[in-house]
């Protein structure tokens, strides 16, 4: 289709379609995006489209929602596998897709939505001064024992023999999956400063970080980073900012097993 891609997304934080911007960014593929609207403004189009998508489009629980000609599709994995196949970011076999679409998916649970449930572990409705407490005890189990597994996980990708040699998930081939991974850590580090430079600074996850570096100076992530597109993380989206929560684990306690 030689229709326009746009992306209807909340106006103010990156928040998950901020892994949509960074697949087309990397493609150099023109896009338009709510992101230049008033938050009100994108609001009602966010409404709109969840309400009336029309063509054959059902109706979507929340955004990013995503429009290429007449059809409107949801959730950001999906999204990205459509956009993935499309701008040739899905790997360089037909298979691939399902294999980068996992490793999205086990990024996304792990180092997103977990991370998100650590500040509204009781409920999301609920504001994060109604349930302090609780975030706090979520937030210190999570960076004493699921935070280093996530990342354990991550480095036994990054060194696995069962691709080729190389910087990137499936070896020598740049995927989106990349991508998002690159999203999450930068995302987790913004909430977490104190543990993340402690996980780095142990060493034991030096391709996870690498990876994270890399793909910061990829032309085009390097030039979307450093414009005003870029939207700043902010204490209402996915990756909050907690003091209290940003918590340094005792050395032995650092590869706890999660029970």
């Amino acid at each position: 289709m030689t229709a326009p891609y746009e992306l209807v997304y909340y106006t103010g934080v990156p928040g998950r379609g901020e892994h949509v911007r960074l697949i087309l960014e990397e493609a150099g593929s023109p896009y338009q995006d709510t992101r230049a609207l008033s938050f009100e403004k994108a609001r009602e189009v966010v409404v709109h489209w969840k309400d009336a998508g029309g063509h054959g489009n059902p109706k979507y629980f929340a955004p990013p929602l995503f429009k290429h000609g007449d059809l409107v599709i949801a959730q950001t994995p999906n999204i990205l596998m459509y956009l993935g196949r499309k701008l040739g970011l899905s790997g360089s076999q037909e298979e691939d897709a399902y294999r980068v679409n996992a490793l999205a998916l086990t990024a996304l649970d792990g180092l997103s939505n977990e991370a998100h449930d650590s500040h509204h572990p009781i409920a999301l409705m609920l504001p994060y001064e109604e349930q302090k407490e609780e975030s706090r005890r979520r937030s210190q189990y999570w960076i004493k024992n699921r935070l280093p597994s996530h990342l354990e996980y991550w480095q036994k990708v990054l060194e696995s023999e069962n691709v080729s040699p190389g910087p990137w998930l499936l070896g020598s081939t740049f995927t989106y999956a990349d991508l998002v991974l690159f999203q999450c850590l930068d995302g987790t580090t913004y909430a977490f400063p104190k543990a993340m430079e402690q996980t780095k600074a142990s060493g034991k996850y030096d391709r996870v970080f690498k990876l994270w570096e890399d793909v910061k100076a990829r032309p085009n992530i390097a030039a979307y980073l450093a414009s005003e597109r870029r939207q700043k993380y902010q204490d209402w989206g996915i990756y909050r900012h907690y003091p209290e929560n940003d918590l340094v684990v005792e050395p032995e306690n650092i590869n706890a097993s999660p029970s």
